[in-house]
């Protein structure tokens, strides 16, 4: 009778276990920078939108400067 069971060492338990270990920690790693990575996106989209509010602003007052400028040179 032929077995085809794999016998594991304690040598290969080991390295296995170092393995695991290390996924592990590789996992934590990543969801750590993940949510790093989240939290700076939130920032830099609050930025963005902040700046998009500023350029409109300073967009809606050069108009209108622009608008009394040629209602004076038209009342000159």
């Amino acid at each position: 009778m032929n077995s085809n069971k794999t016998l594991f060492t304690e040598n290969d338990l080991q390295q296995l276990e170092q393995r695991i270990d290390q996924l592990i920690d590789t996992v934590g790693s990543l969801k750590n920078e993940n949510s790093n990575l989240r939290q700076q996106k939130e920032k830099l989209v609050i930025e963005r939108s902040q700046l998009l509010d500023k350029t409109e602003t300073a967009r809606t007052r050069v108009e209108a400067m622009i608008i009394r400028l040629q209602s004076l040179e038209l009342n000159s």
